[in-house]
């Protein structure tokens, strides 16, 4: 044979029933073709029974999954093995109950909310574009609506004459309202007073950390409609959590902030239109004296999986587009992909470094560092605190992997030991997880998937 062996490609000397999954998962990924009869090698070994199998499998796949495949019988020399091809099709496809998926050269099984977003995306949907059938256009919060309204004329996204309708005709023009009449999630979360009454976790929180990630200060929530939290959670980090050192020009007087404002908004825009709210995490913002991290549990497209990536020409694909459709009406994003164009501009007036982005399976994590200028005042000011401080992080940092030591005893999971320690999730990781991992003070329950949300360690 010719043909090599890759995610699309499957070599078995003998048929068994358990093959049927693979069949299931090539016709929810991207099709693929299974060969019966050949070795690992890809060398033609030939099977005895081919025309038995030749009516028996056709029959299994049509039973099991309600699809057809073709079945080939192929000869080398004189031995017989057969070819199956399948199709991918549209709609996602189970196999006793479940569903499977090829991805790479692993055959897996497609659950939770993994599962609800294939199953939506089979029928054209997305999770924001699902109705809420008790939810009517009067329950919207006026305010909100308004506030969307000005923004929308002020950007010129809308005129006058598209935003001065009656409020059901509005919601229908901006695809709010499905082909039943409902309005749909994204309207919910922009739009209605309590959005944590539909879905927990619908709001954003922040806090202000000491010298460790354990020592929170204060913290705050903000809760409301979603076009209503971005402005109150910016002037509340700007006011309240991050201060604002002062710089001469001559005899001009100039507030530093640590990181431009117009970046800090963007990446918060982001966070809004990228989060999976079905993981019920409200949005984290840890503030620190030198830096902030922006936390959400959400997605990037795969292909934009670092920061050198998403801050290259890229198109624009929000994880939640009915929600994104409204923000960029509203001005407050833009199309295109252009959102981090214009935080490589903001953090250029303040020749700041970028943004560090960390995208894995916990969701996202955006590091923002002050920049040079922030930094060096802060020294200045004799606020800034040297080694004697690392010294007795690392101290701590130490205390805490002992801890950790006896606590991992039993299996526990990356949120149970974070939980247990009041650790955030990007420190615990760079600090102790990784470390642990590395020496072998942890080790993870299943070491073949990494990524796996089944993941535990102990030690």
């Amino acid at each position: 044979m010719k043909e090599r062996e890759n995610q699309s490609v499957e070599w078995k000397e003998s048929w068994q029933d358990e093959y049927l999954k693979w069949i299931c998962g090539y016709a929810n990924a991207y099709g693929g073709i299974l060969y019966i009869g050949t070795d690992d090698d890809g060398n033609v070994v030939g099977i005895v029974n081919a025309k038995d199998l030749l009516e028996r499998i056709p029959n299994k796949i049509t039973d099991t999954m309600g699809i057809i495949a073709d079945v080939n019988l192929l000869y080398e020399g004189e031995l017989e093995y057969l070819q199956i091809v399948v199709d991918k099709y549209p709609s996602l496809i189970s196999f006793r109950g479940k569903y499977y998926y090829r991805s790479g050269s692993t055959m897996r099984e497609i659950t939770g909310k993994e599962l609800e977003r294939a199953l939506l995306k089979t029928q054209g949907r997305t999770w924001d574009g699902v109705p809420l059938p008790k939810l009517s256009v009067a329950d919207l919060k006026q305010d909100a609506i308004q506030l969307f309204k000005e923004k929308a004329v002020k950007r010129g996204r809308l005129t006058n004459e598209e935003v001065s309708v009656e409020d059901t005709i509005l919601m229908d023009n901006l695809h709010l309202i499905d082909e039943d009449g409902y309005l749909i999630k994204a309207a919910m979360l922009a739009f209605y007073k309590d959005p944590e009454k539909w879905v927990t976790g619908s709001y954003i929180k922040i806090g202000y950390f000491g010298k460790s990630d354990s020592d929170l200060v204060y913290q705050d929530e903000v809760h409301g409609p979603l076009i209503e939290q971005v402005d109150k959670t910016v002037d509340l980090v700007y006011t309240k959590y991050m201060k604002a050192l002062i710089a001469y020009e001559g005899i001009q007087r100039v507030e530093q902030f640590m990181f431009h404002k117009d970046a800090f908004r963007e990446i918060l825009l982001n966070a809004i239109v990228h989060k999976d709210y079905s993981s019920c995490n409200p949005i984290q913002i840890s503030v620190y004296e030198d830096k902030i991290y922006i936390w959400n549990d959400g997605e990037m497209p795969p292909n934009l999986d670092s920061t050198d990536k998403l801050f290259m020409k890229h198109s624009s694909k929000p994880y939640n587009p009915k929600l994104a459709n409204i923000f960029f009406k509203s001005g407050m994003i833009e199309a295109w992909g252009r959102g981090f164009e214009k935080i490589k501009e903001a953090c250029g007036l303040y020749d700041g470094p970028l943004p560090e982005y960390e995208i894995n399976e916990s969701g996202i994590m955006v590091l923002c560092k002050a920049c040079d200028r922030y930094l060096a005042l802060l020294r200045d000011d004799g606020q800034h605190h040297g080694q004697s401080d690392q010294e007795s992080d690392h101290d701590n940092d130490q205390d805490i992997m002992e801890q950790i030591i006896v606590f991992c005893k039993e299996p526990k999971s990356a949120s149970e030991i974070m939980q247990q320690f009041n650790l955030e999730r990007s420190y615990f990781r760079r600090h102790y997880l990784d470390k642990m991992l590395l020496t072998g003070k942890l080790k993870r329950t299943e070491p073949e998937k990494p990524k796996s949300k089944k993941q535990k360690y102990y030690s």
